[in-house]
């Protein structure tokens, strides 16, 4: 079966994989995601035709190096690296990576997503040195001092968000971001308040954020919103009505 309803049976497992922060998982299902969207990319692209054994054509080599290939692999790679730093486990991205390279060698499709969240890189440019610093820091269990904290929490949580909405895992990112983020600022909010700005006028503010029950994109966008005058952040009209917009359901 080479249709949408193949890509969306062979979607579900790495879907959960990036969800759960499943190595195996992960690696069991990566090649198979890599085959059906560069299939159905070519079909649309008229350069190829449904097989005659309904079989989806797996991958050479080459057709791994691609830029296209090479594009879907890097953004799966870099949702399941995302959902590892929220948790802290860096022994799960050391096993994709180990599983990867243990299949196609050091140059694997995807490993410079991987890349992101190894280096150490100073001056940030791309939204995706920014998601891989604070990637990197949360894997690491590298935590500034609370004075610093709730800041530099604001800061990644906002690069992460704006990552996973460009990804074909949008949805597998945010949940895992969502109760980061609630997670996170709860203990700011309970544990941490002394550090945050004009505390009498946020706090409230704060705490009716995370009454939301839902951990989706709307609470996320509603929290940094909220949050952004709490960390002496001060967003410019465009982006708080952009994130007003995503916080109305």
């Amino acid at each position: 079966m080479t249709d949408m309803a193949e890509l969306q049976k062979r979607k579900l497992p790495i879907n959960l994989s990036i969800v759960h922060v499943d190595p195996d998982a992960f690696l069991a299902s990566f090649m198979g995601w890599l085959e059906i969207t560069a299939f159905i990319t070519a079909q649309r692209a008229g350069t190829a035709a449904v097989p005659a054994d309904g079989v989806t054509p797996a991958l050479s080599a080459q057709d791994l190096a691609t830029p296209g290939v090479q594009a879907v692999a890097n953004d799966a790679l870099f949702a399941f690296c995302m959902t590892a730093a929220l948790k802290g486990d860096v022994a799960a991205v050391d096993a994709v990576d180990a599983g990867l390279i243990a299949s196609f060698g050091d140059d694997y499709p995807g490993k410079l997503a991987v890349g992101y969240f190894r280096a150490v890189n100073d001056n940030p440019i791309l939204l995706e040195d920014f998601v891989g610093q604070a990637g990197r820091k949360w894997l690491k269990g590298d935590r500034p001092p609370p004075p610093l904290r709730a800041k530099e929490d604001w800061n990644a949580g906002l690069r992460f968000f704006e990552k996973a909405r460009k990804s074909n895992f949008i949805h597998e990112v945010l949940y895992p971001l969502a109760r980061w983020t609630r997670e996170r600022w709860t203990v700011i909010v309970e544990k941490e308040p002394a550090f945050l700005h004009h505390i009498e006028d946020n706090l409230p503010i704060l705490r009716e954020a995370l009454d939301d029950p839902r951990n989706d994109q709307a609470f996320i966008a509603n929290l940094l919103l909220k949050a952004a005058p709490a960390v002496d952040m001060e967003l410019t009209d465009e982006y708080e009505g952009f994130l007003r917009s995503l916080a109305r359901r």
